[in-house]
């Protein structure tokens, strides 16, 4: 293959300027600082669904310290702009040391990623184990689904206990 033409056609395409794939990379030391980034959707103007799932996404309850455990499920359309996945379990990760309820966690969550991504539509499941007793899940979503988008069931079931 010619060369020339190679680097030509490399030249003319966008390169995004990803600065943590492909290298080491520390844990962010809070969600606000951590950096979401993103590369060009591969097929823009299709009606496709993005799913990515954190089974053990990890917080701190901010008044008591204590370990919070979730299980999210992130679903979103995407237009210009897909997620870099690296970059969002490094954002993921970066709660492990954050103080937050439940609920500001997954709504913060949702916004940043709606912020960076700016998706046709986007929803997360936040399915939270017991605290206290009591599991609180909290869900969002933009607003209605795109049409004819095939969208599956989370696939978590509620919370049961061990009975």
């Amino acid at each position: 293959m010619n060369t020339k033409i190679t680097r030509k056609k490399q030249a003319r395409s966008p390169r995004p300027a990803l600065t943590q794939l492909g290298r080491p990379s520390t844990l962010p030391a809070s969600p606000a600082a951590a950096k979401l980034e993103s590369v060009p959707n591969p097929h823009p103007g299709t009606t496709y669904l993005v799913r990515f799932v954190a089974p053990e996404f990890t917080t701190l309850c901010p008044i008591t310290g204590q370990p919070d455990f979730a299980h999210l499920v992130i679903d979103y359309v995407p237009r210009r702009l897909i997620v870099e996945s690296k970059s969002l379990k490094l954002f993921l990760a970066s709660f492990r040391n954050h103080g937050g309820f439940h609920e500001a966690c997954t709504l913060d969550i949702a916004k940043r990623l709606i912020a960076a991504l700016k998706p046709a539509w986007l929803r997360i499941g936040g399915y939270w184990y017991p605290r206290g007793g009591m599991p609180i899940d909290v869900f969002f979503q933009t607003g209605r689904p795109p049409a004819r988008l095939w969208l599956p069931d989370q696939g978590v079931p509620s919370y049961r206990g061990r009975g």
